[in-house]
């Protein structure tokens, strides 16, 4: 069930980066500029917060069984993303990507609370393998971007391919596990019980931070790689090196091991202290990666690598948490909740680089995104402390 449902995620998330692998031949179709390409992004980001605001307020997570909700939310996004095609303006485009982000609401949290259903004590590692499968899922776009003289509709048309083929997985042959989470009557009150849990609020407290980094940093890594190469090179041919995509791709992809990493560890030492531990090295990447900008590609590609590594490797470990800190009919409200909140921060964050490389040049943009993770390790300091007294030797 764990591998069905890993493959379901990592198909269903191939919808998120579609349009920003097809950002060139968009940018040549609409003379797109570089805060316009973010935007595509940052419209998947803002349709993602109000589909996981809708489904906390009415308790989709809860109510709806988890199986009918992830199939019918990824033929919805697979449709919304085949408009790419057909709108003939950015402004449409926009729209269109705002849907999509809006039905991944129904895929993402959803696949984590059915994983959980499976395991209890190893339920780290569960949740990492949908976080890393989602990974790779999302930087498969950029996969495609490589192939040579791409067309517009190759990554559209393969993102919602992909889409109903996970609907059709989850559909056809998911079922929930031994541990599977009650249901209860609609509740306006159910947010409000989900805020007040202690262990909530720190767990989305370091969530936040680790938000605030991830995903401006899987938005502009391929531009900051093709930047580097162009200055390295000095020769502006070399931003379109299909190695470029494939670097890309990598980057993102190798986040997948990371999750499995992460997932490990978090069992074994405590999920608030890998968590941490994570976040103290991606910023710390964050902080130096731009000193290497333009330098050896051996050099930029290592350090891009080991960022991608990182700067998820901690993600499902705050799902985890999530799961065990509130009432178990909450939980698929109280993961979409954080969700929520996380995905709401990105969209600003997106949007913060683009200036950032107009004022102090990819040298330094990167700097701001190491200080999420920073205040994100300040937020789990109380869980913490709390794994540490309950794993000392009695």
């Amino acid at each position: 069930m764990l591998g069905l449902l890993a493959l379901a995620e990592m198909l269903g998330m191939a919808l998120w980066f579609a349009a920003s692998a097809a950002a060139p031949q968009l940018t040549a179709r609409w003379d797109l500029s570089p805060a316009q390409v973010g935007g595509l992004a940052t419209a998947v980001q803002l349709g993602f917060v109000l589909g996981t605001a809708l489904s906390a307020v009415l308790n989709l997570a809860d109510l709806v069984p988890a199986r009918r909700l992830f199939a019918a939310s990824a033929v919805l996004g697979a449709g919304a993303n085949l408009l790419l095609l057909a709108l003939p303006t950015y402004s449409g485009a926009l729209l269109s990507r705002v849907i999509t982000g809006a039905c991944l609401a129904g895929v993402y949290p959803p696949a984590m609370k059915m994983a959980a259903t499976w395991f209890r004590a190893r339920r780290g590692i569960a949740i990492a393998t949908i976080v890393a499968a989602l990974t790779v899922g999302k930087a498969s776009p950029y996969l495609w971007q490589s192939l040579p003289e791409l067309s517009l509709a190759t990554p559209i048309l393969a993102a919602s391919a992909s889409a109903v083929m996970a609907a059709l997985l989850v559909l056809l042959w998911w079922q929930d596990g031994p541990h599977a989470f009650p249901s209860r009557p609609f509740s306006w009150g159910l947010i409000g019980d989900v805020v007040r849990t202690r262990r909530w609020r720190q767990a989305t407290g370091g969530y936040l931070g680790h938000m605030a980094e991830l995903y401006s940093y899987w938005t502009w890594i391929p531009a900051f790689l093709a930047a580097s190469a162009v200055a390295q090179r000095g020769d502006a041919s070399a931003a379109q090196s299909p190695w470029i995509g494939v670097l890309a791709f990598a980057t993102i992809a190798v986040g997948a091991l990371g999750c499995l990493w992460g997932g490990v560890m978090g069992d074994r030492i405590g999920r608030a202290r890998i968590a941490s531990r994570v976040m103290l090295a991606s910023g710390a990447i964050a902080f130096t990666i731009g000193l290497a900008f333009g330098r050896s590609a051996w050099l930029v590609g290592a350090l891009a690598l080991a960022w991608g590594f990182f700067v998820i490797a901690d993600s499902a470990q705050f799902s985890t948490l999530v799961t065990e800190a509130v009432e178990p009919h909450a939980v698929g409200t109280a993961l979409t909740l954080q969700t929520s909140l996380g995905f709401l921060l990105t969209t600003l964050t997106i949007q913060v680089i683009p200036p950032l490389v107009d004022w102090v040049g990819w040298q330094g943009a990167f700097v701001v995104l190491g200080i999420g993770p920073m205040l994100g390790v300040y937020a789990l300091r109380g869980l913490v402390r709390e794994e540490r007294v309950a794993r000392a030797p009695a």
